[in-house]
């Protein structure tokens, strides 16, 4: 028993910094926003390797640590007044917009997270424990159900009420124009196709580059500001 809470402290260290920020950070902040979203999702994997429902638990610890070293990186980038990767700008260059919702904020930093973070992690994973990506399926699709669950309920809770979205509101098109679960998937082939190319450094660092920059351009759109 003892092995094993060991082996958790590190997922105790990412949701403990993720708390930090949570509460140092103004509710409004739009990194605040995304952080509240994130920090329930690594709680909500934190509770599922409590309960046993990973089958590898080693496997899904490294994933969701991995995962979360990326996010926390950018943080400390900006903290550090250096550039954090190009998928996460938009999200701390707009953080403090009045004209942009607190849904849209919270998309952004799924969007980075999920579309260049995640595939990244699952090299990264597959680096620490000397295994293939297909070694992690079974952890990488029970991480995503849990994203999408939790998906749905931060759509419910950020998206306005029935009177103010109406089908003429810009939002209503950003909310149909991105999907967590399609984001997942192209996760899934991009980690595998990173894989492939590790030993091509060269091509697999100039693809990560334009991953980077065309996660970040999506965010971009997402963090359109919209008229009340």
């Amino acid at each position: 028993m003892a092995r094993y809470e060991q082996v958790l402290t590190p997922v105790d260290g990412v949701i403990s910094r993720m708390r930090a920020l949570d509460a140092a950070l103004p509710a409004r902040d739009g990194v605040a926003v995304f952080n509240r979203v994130y920090l329930a999702v690594t709680e909500a994997v934190d509770r599922g390797i409590d309960a046993g429902r990973f089958p590898d638990a080693r496997a899904a610890i490294a994933l969701d640590v991995r995962f979360a070293e990326r996010y926390l990186a950018a943080v400390d980038a900006v903290s550090g007044e250096r550039p954090p990767p190009a998928c996460w700008r938009p999200l701390f260059q707009f953080r403090h917009h009045p004209g942009v919702r607190p849904l849209q904020f919270a998309l952004a930093g799924i969007n980075a997270h999920i579309g260049h973070d995640l595939a990244l992690a699952v090299v990264d994973t597959c680096r620490t424990l000397a295994c293939e990506p297909g070694d992690l399926e079974d952890e990488f699709d029970r991480v995503g159900d849990l994203l999408v669950s939790l998906e749905e309920r931060i759509r419910e809770e950020l998206t306005p009420g029935p009177e103010l979205l109406r089908i003429a509101d810009p939002l209503t098109h950003l909310l149909g124009a991105w999907s967590l679960e399609r984001a997942r998937d192209a996760a899934w082939t991009t980690a595998r196709a990173l894989w492939a190319l590790r030993r091509l450094p060269d091509v697999a660092g100039e693809f990560t580059a334009r991953l980077d920059t065309a996660v970040g351009f999506a965010g971009r759109m997402l963090l359109t500001p919209l008229p009340d």
